[in-house]
This record gives structure tokens, sequence and C-alpha cells, in this order.
């Protein structure tokens, strides 16, 4: 588990499912995944036996874009806020909320921290070979465990996306260039010529945070304008700018050190690199000194190995499935058309060629808590035998698809939001149908949800009402010295 879904899951598939066991494994030292800060320095495990640090792509002083009823799992409820002119939690009430969800389940022994799943193994038998370290000794203990089932709630926050933009690779290996996922803050970057480029959540933040402290205008580089979904005020001191073509250095004139220089910093800058943008309207960008990239992130379990579906029967329990060739399972249809994605899941969920590997939290959703929670309640249900199962798994993939591919087609200059991944405005329908799935069978969780399931358009009016009570606290928070 590297966020949330996980936690929901141990609790759904427990209290709802039929099983002998359920345990939960986490990889950190602390549950909450991305809404756990700790982001201490990480240790080079080639030179040290010290367990390794994955750290959180947040940062300090974070201010989520959801209203806590879309945070909270069902029966357990999200506290309300403190101050109504900022209703959106921030990452450490989050982080509170989870770990108050979560202390049962550490308390009996059945959420295991500090341990990282190397590879799940498809078996013969139909179940999994799971390859764990056990970092809880210091050492990173390695050992195999069998399992019947296995849910994957790993989130994407490891696989960043990088643009292929040309020049980008030297400015990486230059250090000039990062993702927003090392992003720690504004400091360091006082008197900086600073590029972001993106202007979903991340590319707006890092914006805002930097145009007090940088050298301005701090330039945004975008394709589109934002969708409503990533609001951002309006700010003289952020220049909006087209597309990056390529990126080239223009070596800065070498200042030798003098040892009567009161201004260390001065002379340290001499000989650094600037880089130059070339834009796709002909624009040129001289001499800025860092790149911000905000471009998001993609699913990339890459460490589930599966039977290759295509050289044997699909039935794990017959003769015919001994001796099949194990694949990766990211490399099963591939398909870049319509984004990456986690191959061959029925419902975004369960993995068709063998429907005992699962995932929750595979697709991005504005509200990852409440989906999180119904797709779990879901696979328990399924798991538990209670909930049938459609006799083709690789239809509602097939289906999504070719629409993907349609509304790709239909638009100019498509976003990479509208992908197989991304739920976008279908997200309510998809968790009603799930939900409806539930009740179909247990009709007395009907109302088990905080959130109460309206009509599709109301169910999404309530939803993104959200976005300008984002910009009237933001409003609020840069009137009131926040930034």
């Amino acid at each position: 588990m590297r966020r949330p879904a996980g936690l929901v899951s141990y609790r759904n598939l427990s209290a709802r499912g039929k099983f002998a066991e359920v345990k939960l494994y986490e990889r950190r030292d602390d549950i909450g995944g991305v809404w756990y800060l700790d982001n201490n320095e990480i240790v080079n495990s080639s030179c040290t036996s010290a367990p390794p640090r994955w750290p959180s792509p947040a940062y300090p002083g974070l201010i989520g874009n959801v209203l806590p009823e879309f945070l909270s799992f069902s029966q357990f409820p999200f506290p309300n806020p403190t101050n109504p002119n900022q209703p959106f939690p921030t990452l450490f009430e989050t982080h509170d909320y989870l770990r108050n969800f979560a202390e049962p389940f550490l308390k009996n022994g059945k959420i295991k921290l500090n341990i990282e799943v190397m590879r799940v193994e498809e078996q013969e038998n139909g179940g999994w070979k799971v390859e764990i370290r056990d970092w809880n000794d210091g050492v990173g203990e390695s050992r195999v465990e069998d399992w019947d089932a296995v849910v994957l709630a790993v989130g994407w926050y490891d696989h960043p996306v990088w643009p292929s933009t040309p020049g980008l690779d030297v400015l990486r290996e230059k250090c000039l260039a990062q993702h927003a996922k090392w992003y720690r803050g504004p400091q360091g970057y006082e008197d900086k010529r600073v590029l972001v480029v993106g202007n979903a959540n991340s590319g707006n933040e890092i914006c805002a945070h930097l145009a007090p402290l940088a050298r301005t205008p701090v330039y945004q580089s975008i394709r589109r304008p934002a969708f409503p979904g990533f609001p951002s005020l309006p700010d003289d001191r952020i220049h909006m700018v087209a597309p990056v073509a390529r990126f080239g250095l223009s070596p800065s004139p070498y200042i030798p050190h003098s040892s009567t220089a009161t201004d260390s910093s001065s002379s340290e800058r001499g000989g650094t690199d600037k880089i130059i943008a070339h834009l796709q309207d002909g624009t040129i960008l001289t001499d800025i000194d860092f790149v911000f990239i905000a471009t998001g992130y993609e699913p990339n379990p890459d460490f589930v190995h599966v039977f290759d579906p295509n050289t044997t029967s699909h039935s794990p329990s017959t003769e015919a499935s001994k001796g099949r060739d194990l694949m990766r399972l990211m490399d099963q249809n591939p398909d870049l058309e319509t984004g990456t994605r986690v191959p061959s899941l029925h419902q975004h969920i369960l993995y068709a060629h063998n429907p005992t590997l699962a995932f929750i939290g595979s697709p991005m959703s504005f509200t990852p808590f409440p989906i999180n929670d119904i797709s779990s309640l879901w696979l328990s249900l399924i798991w538990s035998l209670t909930i049938p199962l459609p006799e083709d798994l690789l239809h509602y993939e097939t289906t999504r698809l070719e629409k993907i591919k349609k509304w790709r087609e239909s638009v100019d200059n498509p976003s990479a939001l509208y992908a197989y991944r991304v739920l976008g405005i279908e997200e309510e329908e998809y968790a009603e149908s799930l939900r409806r799935e539930v009740i179909s069978v247990r009709p007395e969780m009907e109302e088990w949800f905080e959130m109460r399931w309206a009509p599709r358009e109301l169910r999404r009016t309530w939803r993104e009402r959200m976005y300008p009570m984002k910009l009237e606290a933001l409003r609020y928070a840069r009137d009131h010295g926040r930034n």
C-alpha cells in the first residue's frame, strides 16, 4: 500500500469479505501514503544497510483541493473544518484522519509497516508468490509468501511522467530540471528565473509559491487553459507561455572567486549554465535558472509478473497452465494512444485472466477516497462470491478503449486527461455502477455511504461546487497574507 486506498481496502475486505486472513503491507514506517510527510534525506542503500526511504511528493504547508465529505470513508466521517474561510483540509489534518481510521488495525497487528513488496508472481495453482523485504530489523530480510489473492493499492507516485522534449535530458543530467514530485517549497529559488511546465494542481501551486520570491515573471508553459477542476488565482507575476519545443543551454560567463568578496553566492553563480526554452510559437525564453516539470504521474506496477495470456489457456487450474511463460503485467496490450494503463482489468479492478489479482485506485479520480471505498467494498463481495462475475471480463476494457479513442479523435490537441486511466466526467457514473451491484445483493447498504448518490448530474454538481469554493479559499489566503 502506498496510498489511503490500501487502508479502506483492508477495512472492507476484513469486515465484509469471507476470508481466513487479510493483511496489509506498507513499505514506509507509517500509514497515509502521499499524506504522510516524511521527507528526510534518502539513504543510498548500496552504501549502507539502513532502510531505504520513499518520501511523499507532498510538501510542508500543503492544503488539499477536496472538501472533507469527499475525504471521508463510509461510516467514518472527516471532522468538520475549524476555519470556515478555509474548508479544505491541510496535509496534516488529512494524515491525522487516516491515522485515526487505521488505529484499530495497527493495534491488532494486521497492518505491517516497513514491509517492502519486491515482486508479485502468478502461480500455476492460481495463487500468487509474493517476495518481500522486512525492514523492521533495519537490514531488509527477504522472504517469500504464498497468498490466494492479492490487492495492489500502490498508487502512481513512483512513476512521474516526463515529457519527451528535446534537451530536457541534458537539463536533468545537470540538475537544472526537477519533477514536481520532488518540490518541497519555494525556499532556495529567491531571485531565480523559473519555468514551470504544466497547469494542473501541482504546476499551479508551484507557480503561486514561487511568484513572491523568484525573479519575475515566473513562466508557466501550458498547452491549453486549465480545466475547472484545477483552480488558481490570476497573478501578474506569472506569465503563461506556449509549450516548449526544445531546451538548450547558454553558458554564463565565469566569475572568478574573490577572497575579498562578501557575497559568496554571486561567485558561486559564476559559470552556471542558463537555460534557453524554445517555445512552439517561436518565442525564445532566455536566462532561465531552473525548470519544474509538473506533468503528473502514471500507473506502472512493474513488480507484478503474470503468465502470458496469449500462450495457453486462461484457466490456471488446468494442465495446460504448466510451463507458461511469465511476463510483466504492464507489457500486455500496450496502447499509448489512450495513455498508460494497468491492462486487462474489469472495472479498473479485477485482472481478467486471473481475478484473484485486483487493483484499487488504478484510475485517476477527483474524489479518490469514496471511489476507493466503493471499489474495495465491491471487490470484497466479488471475492466472497456474493456478486456474480460476467463471463467476459475483458469486455469492459475493450468497450472503454474504443470510447476513449473516439473521444480523442473528436478533439483537437486532446488533453492527457482524455485517457483510459482517467475517469473524468464519468467518475460519478462509474461509482454508481459499482454501488448498484453492491446493493443488488446487500440492499441494507443503500444508505451505508455518507455521500448520497443522487442522479448523475446532481452528483457532478455537488462535486464541482468545490472548484469555486477553492478559488474563494485561495483569495482568502492571499488577502490574509499566506503568500
